[in-house]
């Protein structure tokens, strides 16, 4: 019989003082000295004010990577009563490692120094922090462990500083001045992405002091199967497929950025909410997993406020009408960081004293890379 599992801390990690929209390209830096034409356009329909960037305003060089982020958010986890040496289970979840082999998590285990213990990471975007939180997860319930740490972690400034675009721009400059959508395909992510790692501490038993989470139940699907890849990096889309970074030359790697983060913004618009949103809810509302009205916070992981009213069309639209007073979500304040964003609305939330037992909540995390989507549901214990 599997064993009821709780989240006993979260913590997050974010780099830096915060940057606001008027600072953000004094800190990235200006992609082949020319000012960004998307950058008024998307951050004003993203909403977001402020976000943490790993990187040095005055030096513009970079204060953490990857692991160090995500190394810094468990550390954090030690304030509630984590013990390193404790850890049964690390899980690891990102979108872009700071190399592509050994992967994220053993990295991670060898900053942290805690004794042997089962690592894994999981690959993906968004869905990779909540899916190495799955993990840990049923390897607790299962019996396997007694006490796992899961997390979720970006280090997007690494790719976004303006000068990682420069050979591409510098191939492409002179039919940026005609086409500016060629530089649109790549600038609108610089906008859109920023830094920060998260971390849970998941265990067998609740705190026996304060309040946990148990997790009722993750459920992920995957829609690649009817569906194009929409954001994606190492590669690029020619006649129709997705080609692998193998595929081409190192001057290519270069010049046509080929490892630069790129979102097919109409893709996105078009299919986001039918695909992440109405067909798992609609699923999980015909397989009585929740009712809406039981509902008491709504967390979603939305990548722009723009999507915000549309979301909320599209679960009323399949009967899961959760009023916007019930919603949380600090993308304004704290960006969007992908695969740690979950973990970092969890953390505000659940340190904010506003929880009370026997409430739940209903996490989203959408994936846009070939359209993906994960919803969890919590109770307050």
């Amino acid at each position: 019989m599997a064993r009821d599992v709780y989240i006993r801390a979260l913590a997050a990690f974010l780099p830096g003082a915060p940057v606001d929209n008027e600072s953000i390209e004094k800190v990235l830096g200006m992609a082949c000295g020319r000012p960004s034409r998307a950058k008024k356009i998307v951050l004003r329909s993203n909403g977001i004010k402020t976000r943490h960037y790993a990187i040095d305003p005055a030096t513009r060089r970079p204060t953490h990577d990857n692991t160090a982020l995500t190394a810094a958010a468990i550390s954090g986890l030690q304030r509630f009563g984590l013990k390193l040496a404790d850890i049964g289970l690390l899980a690891c979840g990102t979108t872009l490692p700071d190399q592509t082999m050994p992967n994220h998590a053993l990295m991670v285990h060898g900053v942290l120094r805690n004794p042997a213990c089962e690592v894994v990471s999981t690959a993906g975007i968004c869905l990779s922090g909540v899916m190495a939180m799955k993990y840990a997860w049923l390897a607790i319930a299962a019996g396997d462990k007694d006490s796992a740490v899961a997390t979720g972690s970006e280090n997007s400034s690494a790719i976004m500083r303006g000068e990682f675009f420069q050979p591409e721009n510098e191939a492409q400059s002179g039919q940026i001045q005609t086409r500016p959508e060629l530089q649109f395909a790549t600038d609108f992510l610089r906008w859109m992405l920023s830094d920060g790692a998260g971390a849970a501490w998941l265990a067998a038993s609740p705190n026996p002091d304060r309040i946990s989470l148990k997790i009722n139940w993750i459920e992920q699907r995957s829609y690649a199967h009817q569906m194009p890849p929409c954001m994606y990096a190492g590669g690029a889309i020619e006649d129709g497929r997705l080609k692998g970074w193998r595929e081409y030359s190192a001057g290519d790697w270069a010049t046509k950025n080929i490892f630069s983060v790129k979102q097919d913004v109409k893709l996105l618009n078009d299919h986001i909410v039918p695909v992440t949103v109405q067909a798992p809810l609609a699923e999980l509302l015909k397989t009585k997993r929740f009712a809406p009205e039981e509902i008491d916070h709504f967390l979603p992981h939305y990548s722009s406020e723009f999507f915000r009213d549309r979301l909320r069309a599209g679960m009323e639209a399949v009967g899961c009408d959760i009023p916007p007073e019930k919603w949380f979500t600090n993308l304004t304040t704290k960006g969007n960081t992908g695969s740690a964003s979950i973990y970092i609305i969890l953390e505000e939330l659940y340190n904010s004293g506003r929880l009370s037992p026997g409430e739940k909540l209903l996490c989203y995390i959408p994936e846009s890379g070939r359209f993906s989507s994960a919803f969890m549901l919590l109770t307050v214990v």
